[in-house]
């Protein structure tokens, strides 16, 4: 095993740093090597030591955690995670650090049921996991870290009704994964597509609640409609669906009506939502209709629903490694053999729009 990575933990709750703390060193491969109540006392333990990831509150005594990620970024880069209970409101001030560099936005821990407290340890662990391997980071190296065992597709497909739509149809749906660094690359992406694109569905690991506030941001800049995914929606020409935060989203198919289906359910490689459930029901609903996109993020979630949507005749894009903050799923998604073309960011919406021409 290589070092461990060195977390210094930032916020002015006592029970939340230490809440944090126990949750990060329950990882072997995590040290916490310092905690601060503000940005202040962070700013006297960076003299002390180099931490690879900060966890970073917003909300702060003395300087605010915004202010402090800005003075942090513009004089020495260390990736930051924000843990902020603002996340689960969609609020603009964590858009706001993710412009100002932040790697990674999750919600505050919560004292609840067991299943909540596990996959609030597994969201905390992935996400300074994910920032330890963001190119934002200034020193080299990094060791291949274990991932704790996970479930697959199956456990949400397994509830879909199976078998092969009655009616045939050309209209091509465009389905696109990203965790780390995504929301800057959606942005890019969706930014360059014209209003008659085709229909696209996405999904991007985020908390609960952050991606309402997501959507509309991305509709008030780009020339599409971009709304959250509710259940039953209709997949249209000119639109995004966004998959709400903690909740799968399935593409469907009516007739010659694609739809989504937005559902509860444990996680699946690690993640609600997850790619691989979008992917592989692609595969099963859209065949080569299905055009798959995989962008930047840590993991393989999406690697094996974007090999069978390749299976299924679908045509596959990633990301290239220049261009992402963490090459980690297109690099799997590669690996499985699902990829027809990698490209960079900038040049995926004129693929998308050459690929679906009728």
């Amino acid at each position: 095993m290589g070092k461990p990575i060195k977390v210094l933990v930032v916020d002015d709750s006592a029970l939340v740093r230490q809440t944090l703390i126990e949750i990060l060193k329950s990882d072997p491969d995590i040290t916490v090597v310092g905690a601060a109540a503000d940005p202040l006392a962070a700013a006297e333990k960076l003299r002390e030591v180099v931490p690879d990831v900060i966890t970073l509150d917003i909300e702060m005594p003395r300087m605010d955690g915004l202010t402090f990620l800005r003075k942090l970024m513009s004089q020495h880069p260390i990736p930051v995670v924000i843990c902020s209970s603002l996340a689960e409101e969609g609020d603009e001030t964590t858009f706001r650090a993710l412009e100002y560099g932040a790697v990674e936005i999750i919600t505050k821990p919560k004292v609840g049921t067991k299943q909540f407290l596990e996959e609030s340890r597994i969201r905390i662990i992935d996400a300074v996991r994910a920032a330890a391997q963001a190119k934002v980071r200034t020193m080299t190296g990094g060791a291949t870290l274990k991932v704790a065992p996970k479930l697959d597709a199956d456990v949400i497909l397994a509830k879909a009704t199976p078998g092969t739509p009655n009616f045939r149809t050309t209209e091509k749906v465009v389905l696109v994964g990203a965790s780390t660094g995504g929301t800057e690359a959606l942005l890019t992406f969706l930014q360059a597509l014209p209003l008659d694109c085709p229909a696209i569905a996405v999904v991007q690991h985020m908390p609960e609640h952050f991606t309402a506030a997501f959507a509309k941001r991305l509709d008030g800049i780009c020339r599409i409609h971009v709304k959250e995914a509710a259940d039953n929606d209709t997949l249209l020409r000119g639109q995004a669906l966004i998959a709400p935060g903690s909740k799968h989203m399935l593409l469907k198919r009516s007739g010659t009506r694609y739809h989504v289906e937005v559902k509860d359910g444990p996680l699946v490689s690690r993640h609600r939502p997850s790619v691989d459930v979008l992917f592989r029901s692609g595969a099963r609903y859209a065949g080569k209709n299905a055009v798959g996109v995989i962008m930047t993020g840590m993991g393989d979630d999406g690697a094996k629903g974007m090999r069978e949507m390749f299976d299924a005749g679908a045509y596959n894009i990633a990301q290239d490694e220049a261009s992402c903050v963490v090459f980690g799923m297109p690099q799997e998604a590669i690996k499985h053999g699902g990829v027809n073309k990698v490209m960079p960011l900038t040049a995926i919406a004129a693929e998308i729009v050459r690929v679906c021409k009728d």
